[in-house]
């Protein structure tokens, strides 16, 4: 599973010109997953994104987590975060989750960030959409569970 997370100011998604979903500050998320990923992959990886320190504190140090700050989600599925471009030059999405399998673990880890609290505003799975993201900082970190559990 892999995560492109962005502190923002504001993110909205938009569906054939329509905000379909908006947030006013906190994380933005761009969601992918593989083959391997179940259960224990989402689970993991939205805990480790709730505790995650990318908030400064009055030190102007990167010091709290959404947790403790507050803010909303907004979590847009990207099976592109899985492009393999090593060989050619058009990317092959292979190694992207089966998208029946792919929108589960999505949902999955949605529902895993809104019973955390967290109001958490979505994109459309497998739809063409409009993503526009105000970074704040800018902060962007991403997070591969295969990297992160060795």
């Amino acid at each position: 599973m892999r995560v492109l997370l962005q502190r923002c100011y504001e993110a909205s998604v938009s569906v054939e010109g329509e905000i379909i979903s908006e947030i006013a500050g906190g994380l933005c998320l761009l969601v992918g997953f593989t083959h391997t990923d179940n259960e224990e992959t989402v689970e993991y990886m939205a805990k480790k994104i709730i505790g995650l320190r990318v908030f400064e504190d009055e030190s102007e140090k990167m010091n709290i987590s959404l947790a403790e700050r507050g803010g909303a989600i907004l979590s847009v599925s990207q099976f592109t975060l899985y492009a393999d471009v090593s060989r050619g030059k058009r990317p092959s999405f292979t190694k992207s989750a089966p998208g029946e399998k792919a929108e589960g673990l999505y949902n999955l880890f949605n529902n895993k960030l809104s019973d955390a609290g967290f109001i958490v505003e979505t994109g459309v799975f497998g739809a063409f959409m409009d993503v526009k993201i105000v970074n704040n900082g800018p902060v962007t970190i991403m997070l591969d569970s295969e990297e992160m559990r060795k």
